[in-house]
């Protein structure tokens, strides 16, 4: 069941079963040279009605239009998931007060306690990324997207309120079922609005706008009160959701709905041009959809197709190395780290200056993506990594274990620099491009079913990771910890270096030939044979 040339041509156009940090693919023109025998019927019919009104083909096929409201589109909806990176990172600066005198629960909570609150949000996402793709096929890409507005509001509700701990339990579940619904529709409207010129740097909104939430987080937190801290938090899901009901609709949800008048107005406005202008991008889309539709699978073919089934082993086997990096363990506890660490640098400003690193290198990612490949940035961004963790569990090694404090006076600049170098790197490559090769490597028919049982075994992890690391940080030492993920993440770059196959450059049929053991043609980038 090698996807056939006329799939190629779906992947080639459509996004409408992508999940996550969206990449550019090639036009539909561009992989046989030539456009549907519908579109050319259509247009032909369109033109002369064109004629017969007095407007001119040229100008419409030339009108240029504008991207700023593609731009504008993306931020809007990108606000759900800083609001997101806002709920995640609350953890850093709350937990040590509650730790230290228990807040407005009125009594200190354990160790134990506090990694449950870390680690609960991360639950609800391994069934609810299923639940949200539901809403966004039945409910549209925008009105699901808007639906995380009420599990935000009802957790920073309970939040507010809370006088027991079990009320903060409940409202981190509730807060996964906001991020659910976020990390799966988020990239599916992205990249349904976006021309293939800037569908890549849409996509990249989703890494970019979850680490601005964390600096936010980690520059009010600690100093404001309790009360002040969960207000602050709590008007961003409302921010975003008066800032993104003004926004258009996707066009492909709008047309598979058969709501074409609709798709069209939605199209003119994101493309900034004349209904008469985007008719053939609307027909191009149509034909597009048909043809899906026409080719439904059930999920029994992700593991009947060789291809389809290797692809979901590299998807799972990237998200798990990606979780295996310690990421949401060093930010859902980066106070209590650098207090730990006891180091040079304030532990109220150790957080702001990582939360500094993580939007600039997020900021910078899209551009290096383009020009390297993924296997490049993952080998590198492993690297650093290693690297980083392995010098940070070296501090902890001397100061728990050697006792050695004239050493550890002398090098208490380490654990800052070491997780400013961890978090850079991440950002390079870890944390955006598991998504991307996701979006890269199923044919379009089993790609949203693929994309939640990868979402779901990443959030699996980080669930385990950051409700047990504290476990074995009381009984290992933290040293210890690190040491592991800095393990892992030397695997990661063996299994890049001679197992991960690279996407750069290549179509769907080369990839998915690649993954069925085939011969694959040469690339389609610099004439070399991949």
């Amino acid at each position: 069941m090698t996807p056939t040339r006329g799939n190629e041509e779906i992947e080639g156009r459509t996004y409408k079963d992508y999940a996550y940090s969206p990449v550019p693919v090639s036009s539909l023109t561009a992989v046989n040279g030539t456009p549907p025998v519908r579109e050319s019927v259509e247009l032909d019919t369109r033109n002369s009605s064109l004629r017969a009104n007095g407007h001119s083909v040229a100008e419409d096929m030339t009108e240029e239009g504008s991207k700023r409201v593609q731009f504008l589109a993306a931020a809007a909806a990108s606000l759900s998931v800083l609001a997101t990176g806002v709920t995640m990172g609350w953890t850093s600066p709350v937990l040590p007060l509650l730790e230290k005198n228990g807040g407005p629960l009125g009594s200190k909570i354990t160790s134990e306690q506090s990694s449950w609150i870390g680690s609960l949000m991360a639950l609800s996402p391994i069934v609810g990324s299923f639940v949200a793709g539901y809403l966004g096929e039945r409910l549209g890409r925008k009105r699901a997207l808007l639906s995380c507005v009420v599990p935000f509001l009802i957790g920073w509700i309970l939040v507010a309120s809370a006088g027991h701990i079990a009320q903060l339990y409940v409202a981190r579940l509730i807060f996964g079922l906001a991020l659910s619904v976020v990390f799966t529709i988020l990239p599916m409207y992205c990249g349904e609005i976006a021309e293939m010129s800037i569908r890549g740097a849409l996509g990249s909104f989703l890494q970019l706008f979850i680490v601005i939430g964390f600096l936010y987080a980690y520059s009010i937190g600690p100093f404001v009160s309790y009360t002040v801290f969960w207000i602050l938090c709590g008007i961003i899901p409302i921010i975003f959701f008066f800032s993104f009901i003004m926004m258009p609709e996707s066009p492909y949800f709008l047309l598979g709905q058969g709501r074409r008048d609709e798709a069209i107005a939605s199209l003119a406005k994101l493309r900034s041009k004349s209904k008469a202008a985007v008719q053939k991008e609307a027909d191009e889309i149509q034909a597009i959809l048909d043809e899906a539709f026409k080719n439904q699978v059930s999920i029994s073919d992700l593991f009947k197709v060789k291809a389809n089934f290797k692809a979901l082993l590299h998807t799972c086997a990237l998200v798990s190395f990606q979780q295996f990096t310690g990421i949401n363990v060093v930010l859902f506890y980066m106070q209590n780290i650098f207090m730990a660490a006891g180091g040079a640098v304030p532990t109220d400003v150790a957080p702001i200056i990582i939360g500094v690193v993580q939007v600039l290198a997020s900021a910078v990612t899209p551009v290096v993506v383009d020009r390297s490949g993924r296997r490049m940035l993952l080998v590198i961004s492993g690297i650093g990594e290693t690297v980083s963790l392995c010098a940070l569990g070296l501090y902890f090694y001397l100061k728990e274990v050697q006792h050695a404090d004239d050493v550890v006076e002398q090098i208490s600049w380490l654990p800052t620099v070491s997780l400013v170098i961890f978090i850079a790197t991440y950002c390079l490559g870890w944390g955006p491009l598991p998504w991307a090769v996701m979006g890269e490597m199923f044919d379009p028919n089993v790609k949203a079913k693929a994309s939640g049982i990868t979402v779901s075994v990443c959030w699996f992890l980080a669930f385990l990771l950051t409700k047990f690391v504290s476990n074995l940080q009381e009984a290992l030492g933290n040293y210890v910890n690190f040491w592991l993920f800095a393990g892992f993440c030397f695997v990661s770059i063996l299994y890049t270096v001679f197992l991960l196959p690279e996407t750069k450059g290549k179509t769907l049929q080369q990839i998915q030939d690649e993954l069925n053991g085939v011969t694959s043609t040469a690339s389609v980038e610099n004439g070399l044979k991949k």
